[in-house]
């Protein structure tokens, strides 16, 4: 009996070509719709569906292959004599391969402001149900939803007379369901988000491989990268590697915190990284000017770290990077001469991405044992906070200025986090300790004398006044907080005895 093959795709790639090599190896060929007029204009013979089916396609190719004479050829198990004889008492023959993928639905709603109609009518019914009768079936169907695939099952037909192995019809089919899985969870979100439903009962997430890594955080850790389909586009995963290595696990969790903090930043602004803690954050007139101000910030922490920048990068700035050792730049642009500067060194990573129109993941995740934890971005900032002057003395200008860049930076710190700063860069930060007074001493000894006159931000509020003081006996003139603690008066005396103003925001910047 002859085989036969069911072709039905919305991507037209490579499909004449895997349509004549079946013709040629003496399949049945089965389409519908577009696919069929595609192919048989191309002179592939073709045995429409609805003549197997003797019912035609309605309500406008909505209904095309929803029938028990293409079902039962695809789900009949072909060494089963019950199911043979109940496809012979009523007609059915066999269907040896499915070769379908879905209408674009993910495309579709990925355009600015596509109608609803538009989306709904893009959402595939048949063709996942072909798939995925073909893909349970896969003892007996081979089924393909991957055009990349075409050559490696025609180069296994011609060598296995005309037949596939039942291990590439089960990759095939965990393929198949991985898809139609990804494909469902697209159209669940679509529509959860119209219905604005917060926290659905099933939440389903899907990611593309974006690359396998050579290792995770250590060397014995297997580890890969995977990209939201549906996500933002300011972020590593859509970034540009004009040169150098490939990125690492580490590298990535430490590109993403520097983009985090970067996009913060609408003046000229720099920001380096390491272990997802900026070391140095300044801002200038120019790129080159707040490179040197994040520089300066800690010229020893920058070692190995990652550097971000929001203009593009020009000749100085480059110069000025070419001179220490970085693991990634991360930029908008770089100019011809810094491309020509910074590519002298094999190994440094350049990034692109785009800074413009840069948008924000509506939620944010985090794997833990069993589960994952959902929550909205921290975007909330100094504008958006109700600003209260706690203390008797005003913060003066400049220190406005300040307070406002340490607010900025304290919220991308792990916590506990202190961050001291003037108006135009980090001078000390403190990151990650089991106390706010730690933190404080921290990011105290690493500003040093730059301390005195400058400010400090904190990411909570003062349990105690002990930090209070810390800053005080530093030289520290103004802090910003969110205020809060049962012992706030405390803190506010403290500052007042020694003529610091404090400033409160009312929301804290938790980052753990």
């Amino acid at each position: 009996m002859k085989k036969r093959a069911l072709l039905s795709v919305s991507d037209k790639s490579g499909i004449l070509e895997f349509a004549q090599e079946l013709e040629r190896m003496n399949y049945e060929i089965l389409s519908t719709g577009g696919t069929k007029r595609f192919l048989e204009d191309n002179g592939v013979a073709i045995t429409a569906v609805d003549e197997i089916t003797k019912f035609p396609e309605i309500l406008g190719g909505r209904v095309k292959t929803l029938h028990p004479l293409v079902h039962g050829g695809l789900l009949a198990k072909h060494d089963d004599a019950a199911h043979q004889s109940e496809m012979a008492d009523n007609g059915i023959s066999p269907i040896d391969m499915v070769c379908v993928n879905l209408y674009p639905f993910r495309e579709t709603i990925s355009k600015p402001d596509v109608p609803v109609e538009d989306a709904i009518e893009n959402i595939d019914i048949g063709g996942p149900t072909m798939l995925r009768s073909a893909a349970k079936n896969h003892a007996y169907v081979t089924v393909i939803v991957d055009a990349e695939d075409y050559p490696a099952v025609l180069e296994e037909l011609q060598s296995k007379e005309g037949t596939t192995t039942p291990e590439t019809r089960r990759r095939l089919a965990a393929k198949v369901f991985r898809h139609t899985a990804a494909y469902d969870s697209y159209i669940s979100n679509y529509l959860t988000d119209l219905t604005e439903e917060e926290y659905p009962a099933q939440l389903t997430l899907t990611y593309e491989l974006q690359q396998t890594l050579r290792y995770g955080e250590n060397p014995h850790q297997k580890a890969a990268f995977y990209r939201s389909p549906l996500g933002s586009e300011f972020s590593i995963a859509s970034a540009d590697q004009l040169h150098g290595k490939e990125l690492s696990y580490n590298n990535i969790q430490d590109a993403n915190a520097a983009l985090q903090i970067i996009k913060e930043f609408t003046m000229p602004a720099a920001v380096a990284v390491k272990h997802m803690n900026p070391c140095g954050v300044g801002t200038g007139d120019t790129i080159s000017a707040a490179f040197g101000k994040a520089y300066e910030a800690d010229s020893t922490s920058i070692f190995g770290g990652i550097v971000a920048l929001n203009r593009e990068v020009d000749a100085e700035t480059a110069r000025l990077l070419g001179d220490i050792f970085l693991e990634i730049i991360i930029a908008p642009a770089f100019s011809e001469v810094a491309l020509e500067i910074l590519t002298k060194k094999k190994n440094i990573r350049l990034l692109t991405i785009s800074f413009d129109g840069a948008k924000q993941d509506k939620w944010n995740t985090v794997t833990v044992e069993g589960g994952l934890l959902v929550q909205q971005p921290d975007v909330y900032n100094y504008e958006d906070a109700e600003i209260t002057i706690a203390t008797k003395r005003q913060p003066t200008e400049a220190e406005l200025e300040a307070l406002k860049l340490g607010w900025s930076v304290v919220k991308h710190v792990k916590s506990n986090a202190i961050v001291v700063c003037d108006s135009q860069m980090t001078l000390g930060v403190g990151a990650g300790q089991m106390n706010r007074v730690g933190a404080a001493k921290i990011a105290l000894e690493q500003a040093g004398e730059r301390a005195e006159g400058a400010i400090m931000a904190s990411d909570a509020f003062f349990p105690m006044n002990d930090t209070v003081e810390a800053a005080a006996k530093a030289g520290i003139k103004a802090i910003i907080q969110p205020g809060g603690s049962k012992k706030d008066q405390d803190s506010i005396d403290k500052a007042d005895e020694y003529g610091i103003a404090m400033v409160f925001t009312g929301i804290r910047h938790f980052k753990h």
